[in-house]
């Protein structure tokens, strides 16, 4: 049973990495644009428990370091992205009002976004790289969120309904 869901899961995770590589990291959109793929691993994230939405964070953050326009080490996407998918189940895992609510959830995983790339950014510049000025980086971060509350509503039931797909299983009785 869990080699059927690390694989589902796994083949989900890189259809949805190869729709943002292919498609989505053509596009130029305006301020900053969207990760489909990083909205995808928090709402999955977010629809697990804890510790199912850390190894989905770092199964996500593999795959966007492996992204080729990631400039930074390998790991620190795994890093930020284990901590952040933690965060994001553990939230909503205990609190019923947020499990109950699409809303919130599209909210969290905004959130979420924001937070990964402003700690991602944060952490590069702890690492010594040169991302560019202050203004253009907040301008991203925020675009990044205003754009994942705009497209979140149209992921949320692609994800919820695969990810019921893997993770509930029915016995026969």
């Amino acid at each position: 049973m869990l080699t059927r869901r690390f694989l589902f899961s796994g083949s989900i995770y890189f259809v949805f990495f190869g729709i943002q590589i292919m498609a989505i990291d053509q596009l130029h959109f305006p301020l900053g644009g969207f990760s489909l793929f990083l909205i995808f691993a928090l709402c999955w994230a977010a629809l697990s428990a804890p510790e199912i939405g850390a190894v989905a964070g770092f199964a996500a953050g593999v795959l966007m370091d492996l992204d080729p326009s990631s400039s930074g080490p390998f790991g620190q996407w795994m890093l930020v992205l284990s901590i952040v998918g933690y965060l994001i189940a553990f939230l909503r895992y205990g609190d019923d009002s947020l499990r109950n609510s699409p809303l919130s959830l599209i909210i969290l995983v905004a959130f979420g976004v924001i937070l990964s790339i402003a700690a991602y950014v944060l952490l590069s510049m702890l690492l010594g790289d040169n991302l560019g000025n202050a203004a253009q980086l907040a301008r991203t971060i925020l675009g990044n969120g205003l754009w994942t509350l705009a497209v979140a509503p149209f992921i949320l039931p692609v994800v919820s309904r695969l990810h019921r797909s893997v993770f509930e299983t029915r016995e026969l009785l």
